[in-house]
């Protein structure tokens, strides 16, 4: 018996340690506000309400702000970056897949679900809004220089059911960075504006 309570705790020293390496380090506060607002110009950024990861990692508002933008900071568990912005007019349509996506929907499913919502007048979906992406594999936040490096910016103007016809916008890109419409038709439809990045 007390060969086995040994071995339990034996066991419990080697695997600890291993847990509390597997679970993502969580910047603190200053560090989430600062890099969540980067997408934006820098007149705005300031004012802006930021949502960022807690002690448990669950996404909560961890600065109010006072001007129309709201800032989701970079999640931890995930590699690489990945932090938006956009208007409060469109924080039902973000926040319901945020939501959708945490009850384990697929972006298939996600979108076939909010699409019914907008068309059934439950979801509420601006005339148009957009949203400033900064994300990239290698990027990350430099505390010393206080910006993202290796980041890529793209800008996603949602404009629900707008066409290629109605906005005289290819399908594709015609050049690079070239702005252009995905899911046109759809109730998330929107323009894509992917700078290329600067040399």
């Amino acid at each position: 018996m007390k060969s086995q309570k040994n071995n339990l705790i034996l066991i419990l020293f080697i695997i600890i340690p291993f847990v509390s390496q597997c679970q993502p380090e969580i910047p603190n506060k200053e560090i989430q506000i600062a890099s969540a607002v980067f997408p934006l110009p820098e007149k705005d950024r300031d004012g802006a309400t930021v949502m960022g990861y807690n002690s448990e990692n669950k996404l909560v508002v961890i600065r109010q702000g006072s001007n129309n933008f709201i800032c989701i900071a970079d999640n931890p568990e995930q590699d690489g970056l990945n932090i938006a912005c956009y208007p409060k007019e469109l924080d039902p349509f973000m926040a319901r897949g945020r939501e959708l996506r945490a009850n384990g929907k697929n972006m298939q499913e996600i979108m076939k679900i909010r699409g019914q919502e907008v068309k059934d007048g439950k979801l509420k979906m601006p005339d148009k809004a957009t949203l400033h992406i900064l994300s990239g594999a290698d990027a990350y936040y430099d505390q010393e220089k206080g910006e993202v490096v290796n980041g890529s910016i793209r800008y996603v103007i949602y404009i629900p059911y707008a066409t290629s016809e109605s906005t005289g916008l290819p399908l594709s890109p015609a050049v690079p960075g070239g702005p252009w419409i995905m899911d046109a038709g759809t109730h998330r439809a929107h323009i894509m504006i992917t700078p290329p990045p600067s040399n």
